[in-house]
């Protein structure tokens, strides 16, 4: 019996320890972060030389892509966060009061729904980005169009769906845990 307690408890090490084998993919997924800076800062460069002879609506397509880029980076910041303080290790920040309000206190239930919730913001404007270009010549293809407003549909139907289980888990008792997530 003593043998197998050892053995149990060096199994139980082993796979508490194997959270960190996570810090890689949070590691990417800063380096993934620059990359979406360098495209940020790509696409105002490229559009401020010419920013006096643009119209309007190309001006607010460069300025929806810019949103759009800023969006999918707050995105990957808080799967970072929230992913690494609930799987790998708390962070540390001191007394800082920058540190973000959720931190810490994001469950899987919440980091799903602000996922979610980002989702279909960078969908919605992908969308009005779009529609932005329906008078332009060419700028209408139908099937493309369908195919976005569904995707844009399909996300928030998910979104709602989410809600709704997290909403009845809630009810039960079920969603605290993190096992009906």
């Amino acid at each position: 019996m003593h043998r197998r307690n050892r053995l149990e408890r060096a199994l139980e090490t082993l796979l508490f320890n194997a959270r960190w084998l996570l810090a890689p993919v949070y590691l990417g997924l800063i380096v993934s972060l620059l990359m979406l800076l360098v495209t940020f800062f790509q696409e105002l460069l490229t559009a401020l030389p010419s920013i006096m002879h643009q119209t309007t609506e190309e001006v607010i397509l460069v300025v929806l892509s810019l949103i759009d880029l800023s969006l999918a980076m707050n995105l990957v910041l808080i799967v970072v966060f929230s992913g690494y303080e609930n799987f790998v290790s708390k962070i540390d920040t001191g007394d800082s009061e920058d540190r973000p309000h959720w931190m810490g206190t994001l469950d899987f239930s919440g980091l799903k729904m602000k996922l979610i919730g980002s989702i279909v913001a960078i969908s919605a404007i992908s969308l009005l980005r779009a529609f932005m270009t329906l008078t332009e010549p060419g700028g209408f293809d139908e099937r493309k169009m369908a195919w976005m407003i569904g995707l844009h549909m399909t996300f928030i139907v998910s979104g709602v769906l989410f809600a709704l289980m997290d909403w009845v888990g809630s009810l039960t008792g079920e969603g605290r845990d993190g096992a009906a997530d």
